[in-house]
């Protein structure tokens, strides 16, 4: 069967940066519903389209691809008597909103240094700013069933189910 809109594909896969070193080694392997639901990157996705069980890809993703740019305005300086005592660098947390916007709701933020009174927090997310190379070999492609299509996710051994 060849990837196509409305199929669901199993990926071996591993992620490195432009220079080799490895982001993401791939454990467990990617399961997704094909065709525009946002399981996985676009191009990642595009370059998949009409592939079969055994189709092996390379594919190197600039940052805007990805994760995005770095964005230096995400990183902010908070006083550290908002956070909890038992902070530590490498943690992460979502914004709490104190008005309506939700312009930031759900954006995981990291603690990139504690010094003193002072938390530095960073918006972006690990990757931004990266070229990545995303290598994977399609290891299964089968027809979505009508409820993960109705839900836009895969359900099931491989996929998840949370209803």
């Amino acid at each position: 069967m060849q990837i196509a809109k409305d199929s669901v594909v199993t990926l071996k896969y591993r992620v490195t940066d432009s220079d080799g070193n490895m982001v993401d080694e791939g454990k467990e392997p990617l399961v997704y519903l094909h065709g525009g639901y946002g399981g996985i990157f676009d191009t990642i996705e595009e370059q998949l389209q009409g592939k079969e069980a055994g189709a092996e890809l390379v594919v190197k993703l600039l940052p805007e691809q990805g994760f995005g740019e770095y964005d230096e305005t995400l990183v902010e300086i908070e006083p550290r008597s908002l956070f909890p005592e038992n902070i530590e660098v490498g943690m992460q947390f979502e914004r709490a909103s104190e008005d309506d916007d939700d312009e930031d709701e759900g954006q995981l933020f990291t603690i990139t240094d504690i010094a003193d009174d002072k938390v530095v927090v960073d918006g972006n997310h690990p990757l931004a700013g990266m070229s990545l190379v995303f290598s994977c070999t399609v290891a299964d492609v089968r027809k979505a069933t009508a409820e993960e299509l109705a839900h836009g996710h895969v359900h099931g051994g491989d996929g998840h189910h949370h209803h």
